[in-house]
């Protein structure tokens, strides 16, 4: 494994450990070999261009002051304003938005769209706030990070634990600071405030297509296929009811409240109307509970991460009897675990191209904004099923020619991309 000079590291972070961010740094150095004279800019992926740490103080509904740490990271902007969600949870690092905000450089650039990558979180438990608690401190996150936020230099959209609600608000106080309505400040909004039709599927969507494209190259009938999903929320659901209307059988479901199994498939609507009522799969009637670890140990043709990253992990990656991993998750695969998973002949989708359907509909919705013109839903899925397998096409061709995983291929597209548009541009001043 290649060491990353101490230089290329934040003062900020430990250099003990870096967490996802060395995940990332990892990634990095495999492909730089690959990067031929852009090689001399790689630096510039090891350091994001800006990190904001914010203080979030709000009045809970006791009258108490509570503060909570939020942050917005920008990777890079050389290919066009930063691009990427927020999220709200107890475990939120910076080391977490670096790597979340790198990826999605990443990923913008290996699906070929006009962004840069960003990140933001704030460190807070939501479930323990109430929804007038929640509006109060998502303002102000809005308000401390608008110095950085805008349409046209970063777009913040829905993440873990935020959604259309979460949008709106921070569209609302964008919009009220700047004194003029703003729809393009983020998108993943309601379709009420120029949100686009089709968002809320689309990542689970995009999964499901490269899937497919995946399959096909792996000579493997996604009829009768069997599939199990880790996460069952909007990712991992909308993937799952795809797979289960094409005729796969999604045999197990994951998530924070249990595993349910059924060797002759769950019946997806019902397990989806469950997880709606109860919130999470659980105590599901129509499967066996299993044991979270056993999961893994599933022979299965696709398993979907889709819930957080780093769940596989040296500890568990020899025990996947998949044969296609497809990553709805950011970074759900840990480098080392990723070379376990190669070793035993397991084809996997990686994130950065997996999960791109959520900003490939975040940019058309961004773009309808622009023009105030807005297409149908049918319109915005063929569109983003094309994207998608465009991408992936280019991708495995890469793979193909220099003999590497996808990940890695996928990496050396949109870094070149991304060291491409650095080059050209220049430093200023």
């Amino acid at each position: 494994m290649s060491q990353t000079p101490t230089h290329a590291l934040p003062s900020y972070l430990n250099a003990e450990d870096l967490g996802p961010w060395g995940n990332y740094l990892q990634q990095v150095d495999r492909v730089t070999p690959y990067l031929g004279s852009l090689s001399r800019w790689v630096e510039t992926l090891k350091r994001p261009k800006r990190s904001l740490i914010v203080d979030v103080p709000i009045e809970l509904d006791n009258g108490t002051i509570a503060h909570f740490e939020g942050y917005r990271v920008q990777h890079n902007v050389s290919r066009g304003p930063g691009k990427g969600g927020v999220r709200f949870h107890q475990d939120v690092t910076l080391s977490e938005v670096m790597a979340l905000a790198a990826w999605m450089s990443v990923k913008n650039a290996a699906v070929n769209l006009p962004y840069g990558g960003a990140k933001g979180g704030i460190r807070v438990d939501p479930r323990k706030l109430s929804a007038s608690e929640l509006e109060r401190m998502t303002r102000r996150y809005t308000s401390e990070i608008g110095v950085i936020i805008g349409p046209s230099k970063d777009i913040p959209a829905p993440d873990v634990n935020t959604n259309a609600q979460t949008m709106a608000w921070m569209m609302d106080t964008y919009s009220m600071n700047e004194g003029a309505t703003a729809t393009g400040v983020v998108t993943g909004k309601p379709i009420a405030l120029g949100g686009s039709l089709g968002r809320v599927e689309a990542t689970g969507r995009g999964v499901f297509v490269v899937a497919c494209e995946a399959a096909r190259d792996r000579n493997i009938d996604v009829d009768g296929a069997r599939v199990v999903v880790q996460g069952f929320g909007n990712v991992g659901g909308t993937a799952a009811r795809l797979f289960h209307e094409a005729g796969a059988k999604v045999m197990a479901a994951q998530d924070h409240t249990g595993t349910v199994h059924n060797p002759a498939g769950l019946d997806v609507h019902k397990l989806l109307s469950h997880v709606s009522q109860t919130g999470g799969v659980g105590g599901f009637s129509g499967g066996q509970a299993l044991d979270k670890n056993e999961f893994w140990t599933l022979e299965t043709e696709f398993l979907i991460p889709a819930a957080l990253e780093s769940q596989i992990t040296v500890d568990n990656a020899a025990k996947v009897r998949a044969k296609i991993v497809v990553e709805g998750a950011n970074g759900p695969t840990t480098p080392e675990a990723d070379d376990i998973l190669a070793e035993n002949g397991v084809y996997v989708v990686p994130d950065v191209l997996a999960n791109a359907g959520g900003v490939t509909v975040s940019y058309f919705e961004w773009v309808q904004d622009f023009s105030s013109f807005f297409w149908s839903e049918e319109e915005i899925n063929q569109r983003l099923e094309r994207l998608m397998r465009e991408a992936y096409a280019s991708v495995a061709q890469v793979s193909r020619e220099h003999k590497v995983t996808l990940r890695t291929a996928a990496f050396i597209v949109a870094c070149t991309r991304i060291l491409q548009a650095r080059q050209v541009r220049g430093l200023y001043p």
